[in-house]
């Protein structure tokens, strides 16, 4: 009689169960582009996302940063210029003092879906190459920028995020960036946030190709305030708040149309506007220098104003 056959040790491959095998499918396929990015006195991470160096990144990563220098996963050290940067939607690009290099794909982020997989690199605390999964917790929040305004379109994910993953890519299994990591809330558990690619996409486009983003304003800072019953049912107004003007920035536009203190802006270009952060989003690059109207309340009375705005100024 024959022994029995020991029984057959399970490979490596069979001890891999598909999670695992997503996770490491998408860090073969971005982790070679996922770069530190040591500016100064900061550090954090970046993405590369063109294979002639081009890099993603956060504003706040290398805000007044003298110096820059990226290193690859393979060791090298290379140094990095910046391209431009964007406080209102915390994005920078810089590129690289190199050629054919590894580079990330930057997916559509209209196609992701709360639930789905999702994986973070970066180099949290000096960890270099540090991955995180997750899924996609919610889509479409809003996230306040450093500038005070307001980031729509951000990914909610609860792959975990640490200082030095800003900048770094947020991944889905097939290796496309679906998000630039962004923030954390230091107090929460797994309540973490990135840009959206197609905003990351859009911002990188101009940045390469003017080196800053192009906005309006008027030059009123102010704060939403109900509006009452009364003169809303008056005017026909689609919205119960508006954006009293609290200061009036002198030779601004809003000053030259003769926007007052205490007038209360209710529509901008025809779009009911029920706070600062909507009058924002309609301060686009293309309403530089058009005449708009604007509906703004004054003592009771709906009047529209003729408002030029112009190209906001950033140092």
């Amino acid at each position: 009689m024959l022994p029995d056959r020991a029984p057959e040790q399970p490979s490596d491959a069979d001890l891999l169960d598909a999670y695992s095998r997503a996770v490491i499918g998408a860090v073969d396929t971005v982790g070679p582009a996922v770069v530190r990015i040591d500016a100064s006195d900061a550090r954090g991470s970046g993405v590369i996302f063109t294979p002639d160096g081009f890099v993603l990144t956060n504003h706040h990563v290398v805000d007044g940063r003298a110096s820059i220098a990226a290193t690859l996963p393979d060791g090298r050290s290379l140094g990095a210029v910046l391209v431009g940067r964007d406080i209102d939607t915390d994005l920078a690009v810089l590129r690289l003092g190199a050629s054919a290099l590894p580079w990330a794909r930057l997916g559509d982020s209209r196609r992701v879906r709360p639930g789905q997989l999702a994986v973070a690199i970066g180099n949290p605390y000096g960890f270099d190459h540090t991955v995180t999964s997750g899924v996609v917790s919610a889509l479409g929040r809003s996230l306040r920028a450093r500038s005070g305004r307001l980031m729509d379109d951000i990914i909610q994910t609860d792959a975990a995020l640490n200082p030095g993953n800003s900048g770094g890519p947020l991944v889905t299994t097939s290796g496309e960036v679906i998000g630039i990591n962004t923030a954390m809330i230091a107090a929460a558990h797994g309540i973490c946030f990135a840009i959206a690619s197609n905003t990351a996409r859009f911002v990188a486009s101009r940045l390469i190709r003017d080196g800053r983003i192009r906005r309006s304003f008027i030059g009123v800072a102010g704060q939403q305030t109900p509006i009452p019953r009364a003169h809303a049912r008056a005017y026909g107004l689609a919205v119960a708040s508006g954006v009293l003007a609290a200061t009036i920035e002198a030779g601004s536009p809003a000053a030259i149309a003769g926007v007052k203190e205490g007038d209360v802006i209710l529509a901008f270009a025809g779009v009911p506007v029920s706070g600062v952060d909507e009058l924002h989003r309609l301060l686009t690059d293309d309403r530089i220098g058009l005449v708009t109207e604007m509906a703004v309340l004054r003592r009771g009375r709906r009047e529209v104003l003729a408002v030029t705005p112009a190209e906001l100024q950033r140092d």
